[in-house]
């Protein structure tokens, strides 16, 4: 049992660019505050007006159906590239490169400023980790997590951290999973996986043969009956110790 006790994973999960949901690794509610700084400055700078918002709108759907090639371009070239289409499409005229890095930047730089672990988080990370070992596993492009990581220094809070875009395949991929348990010195079979995205998640640690999978469910959302099934639903990751004690028990039960 100590041995099991030793193996458990938990994970980050990085989705949609703006949170860290599975954690609590947080950025503002939404990306209002983002936004709202990048208008103020295309209004009082540029002496845009109701075209910056429209931009900004612009952006987030580019960003929302954005497909990244890292052997193509840097994710900085290509962000800067939607804000760049963006201003073209609302004002016309010239594509403005400068103007479109500055957007980016300040978007960014803003975005980063707000990213914080949650209190009660960290002090049940600190907690888990004198009993378990920790490893931070998320998808997404190298750069953007690496920043991401270090705006909220959730560094030591973890044996490892593992970006998806650091390595040949991503969740839900079994050998991303199979490399995060060679870090730790662990068994796939000895292994939790725990994060909010059912469809690389959860079916990520199904795939890899993990000893059990816990959704983050924080929402109460309803999964499509095609969806893989977890082991254990939560609806905040502060019930994880309680979860990775019955998962204990149930293990020394059976030995």
């Amino acid at each position: 049992m100590q041995g099991f006790r030793k193996s458990h994973q938990i994970k980050v999960d990085k989705t949609s660019g703006r949170h860290y949901g599975a954690l609590g690794l947080q950025a503002e509610p939404s990306n209002n505050g983002f936004k709202i700084q990048v208008i103020k400055l295309l209004q009082s700078k540029y002496h845009y007006k109701e075209e910056a918002e429209i931009i900004c709108n612009k952006v987030q759907v580019k960003l929302s159906k954005e497909c990244f090639h890292p052997s193509k371009s840097c994710i900085t070239d290509l962000r800067t590239s939607h804000w760049e289409e963006a201003i073209q499409e609302t004002k016309g005229g010239v594509a403005n490169r400068k103007l479109a890095e500055e957007c980016y930047f300040l978007w960014k730089s803003t975005r980063l400023q707000h990213m914080t672990l949650a209190e009660d988080v960290k002090a049940m990370l600190t907690e888990l980790r004198k009993e378990v070992r920790l490893l931070l596993l998320t998808n997404g492009e190298q750069q953007t997590q690496r920043e991401k990581i270090k705006a909220c220094a959730c560094q030591s809070y973890f044996d490892a951290i593992v970006v998806g875009g650091e390595q040949k395949e991503e969740k839900p991929a079994p050998s991303i999973f199979h490399y995060s348990c060679d870090l730790l010195g662990v068994q796939p079979g000895d292994c939790v996986m725990v994060g909010d995205t059912l469809e690389t998640d959860i079916q990520g640690g199904l795939n890899a043969g993990l000893k059990a999978t816990v959704w983050i469910n924080k929402n109460g959302m309803v999964p499509l009956k095609s969806s893989p099934r977890p082991h254990y639903i939560v609806s905040s990751v502060l019930e994880l110790p309680a979860v990775l004690q019955s998962i204990d028990c149930k293990v020394s039960v059976s030995a």
